[in-house]
């Protein structure tokens, strides 16, 4: 940790421990935004792309002889078993080839092809495609009307796809609260700042040579105040486990890595690291700046980049 006259002016603390302290009794319970939900502009876009032949779909809840039902609506209409896979695939792929395995109980594994994208459909195609249905159950739940209307059930799914990404939004609800006060800071002193940034986009954009730990490395934001280049990376840990050790051990890297020539600005907070405390001490007394959004709240950027 590097001393600043900041943290005995507005944190009142007296030396590196009593700031560490500070640090860990301050530590905020969530990052959660209204964005952590579901994003439903999305939800409600991705369905719409299909909404039509699911509609057309919705003419076989309830039929008594789905199977008759199914040969004769894709005959008629084969675009519509594009929008199968999108009733069952649950991983975002919007994947519509698949090579599924189909019989691995006899010591040989056997693969067949289904591929959903053909624009003029065999017998023998529409045949493979009643049985995708039938073995991933989605004929069941169309025959004995658990599910009552396709577009509805659509939403839902896509709304679980979204939740899914929960995670990412987590991590970017917290570069826009760092950001937030970073466009307060270079408004108000006329600063120029870039976010996710690699090596080159900074030598592009500011002129300055930095150097990265590995080639795939982009630093979260960087700031240009007119004399010298601020990098800064952040997150937000609200659990515990073994990433918080690997990313403090991370960051005191990278430290090493800048050699002291850019000031390297370490932004990260939630409960987690206070079951985790070792590793973020460590890097707390090998980095220069390590800080918290508290820290932030109480005036800690304005302070160092001005």
């Amino acid at each position: 940790m590097k001393n600043l006259p900041f943290y005995n002016e507005n944190l009142k603390c007296k030396n590196e421990d009593e700031v560490f302290d500070f640090l860990i009794a301050n530590l905020k319970p969530s990052n959660m935004l209204w964005s952590y939900f579901v994003n439903w502009e999305k939800v409600l876009r991705n369905t719409k792309q299909i909404e039509l032949a699911l509609n057309n779909l919705n003419y076989l809840i309830g039929k008594d002889d789905f199977d008759k039902e199914f040969k004769f609506l894709l005959k008629e209409n084969p675009n519509l078993a594009k929008a199968i896979p999108a009733l069952v695939v649950r991983d975002g792929s919007n994947k519509k080839n698949f090579k599924i395995l189909v019989d691995y109980k006899n010591k040989k594994l056997v693969y067949e092809d289904y591929d959903f994208t053909k624009e003029k459909l065999s017998d023998e195609d529409i045949e493979k495609y009643l049985i995708f249905v039938k073995e991933t159950g989605l004929k069941d739940l169309i025959i004995n009307k658990k599910i009552k209307n396709l577009v509805d059930y659509m939403i839902g799914v896509e709304a679980g796809l979204d939740s899914n990404g929960r995670k990412n939004r987590g991590g970017h609800a917290m570069e826009d609260i760092v950001e937030a006060f970073i466009i307060d800071l270079c408004n108000k002193n006329k600063f120029r700042y870039l976010k996710e940034a690699n090596a080159e986009k900074i030598k592009r954009e500011f002129g300055y040579d930095v150097p990265v730990d590995k080639s795939s490395r982009r630093y979260d934001f960087v700031i240009d105040n007119g004399k010298e280049l601020f990098i800064s990376e952040t997150n937000f840990y609200g659990g515990g486990g073994s990433k918080l050790k690997s990313t403090a051990g991370e960051y005191r890297n990278l430290f090493d890595v800048l050699d002291g020539k850019y000031k390297f600005i370490w932004i990260t907070d939630g409960l987690g690291w206070k079951t985790t405390t070792k590793p973020l001490r460590e890097t707390f007394n090998h980095n220069d700046y390590l800080f918290s959004l508290v820290m932030l709240e109480k005036g800690v950027l304005e302070f160092l980049i001005n």
